[in-house]
């Protein structure tokens, strides 16, 4: 996997059937200096996916064959936490909802401006690159965080996380023993300028729960939000 920070030339596969879509979304990052690969089908892009390590993958939910964009995003999961943008001509909530929880790190519905994607990827890759903390290695019973690792284990084993996922567990440790709102959190996680339904923090907080176990003391505090303590 390249490095966007540093003079490697960053990479990025786009999965989209529609090849007018594709070609421009990969007009759009070839000019920011991105490597591109299009893919058009789910076992083509696992295979590309797998083969490139990217640091950055667009995926279309409607993709032709048994296999859709959701399927991917399942299978990908399994041992790669690579950022995923999902896009969709649905904008049905059911979908957001069940995409976030696979572990999208964003969701948008067509039809889009592709500067408003670049601009998305770029947010959360900022988003997940290392920050300089006070805090950089805390263990709640099992569950032991190394963020300058970047770095989840439970019971020893290694957790895999989304990028979004690290970054809200890493604004949560940053902001221990504090009762954050959603508010708070999607602007500290997410960034100011994120635009999205405030209950995605919800779905990563159960995906958090999820993930981490009982070890993990994340609280919910009624009429406000969430505290990790």
């Amino acid at each position: 996997m390249s490095s966007v920070s540093g003079t490697t030339t960053p990479t990025i596969v786009i999965v989209e059937d529609e090849p007018d879509i594709a070609d421009l979304l990969a007009l759009y990052f070839t000019r920011e200096e991105w490597s591109v690969s299009i893919c058009d089908n789910a076992d083509r892009a696992l295979d590309v996916i797998r083969a490139r390590q990217p640091d950055f993958v667009i995926l279309d939910i409607g993709l032709p064959g048994e296999q859709d964009g959701l399927d991917v995003c399942r299978e990908l999961r399994k041992t790669n936490n690579v950022p995923v943008l999902f896009l969709t001509a649905r904008d049905d909530e059911v979908d957001r909802i069940l995409g976030l929880e696979l572990g999208a790190d964003d969701y948008v519905t067509k039809p889009f401006s592709p500067r408003e994607i670049v601009a998305r990827v770029k947010a959360i890759m900022r988003r997940g690159a290392p920050t300089e903390s006070a805090t950089t290695r805390v263990e709640f019973g099992t569950v032991v965080v190394d963020l300058e690792r970047r770095e989840v284990r439970v019971n020893g084993d290694e957790i895999v996380l989304a990028a979004q996922e690290f970054a809200l567990l890493d604004y949560l440790v940053q902001n221990t023993g504090i009762a954050l709102s959603r508010e708070q959190i999607l602007s500290g996680a997410w960034g100011p300028d994120w635009v999205g339904d405030i209950r995605t923090v919800d779905v990563h907080i159960r995906q958090l729960r999820r993930k981490l176990g009982d070890d993990l003391p994340l609280a919910t505090v009624r009429g406000t939000g969430y505290r990790l303590s």
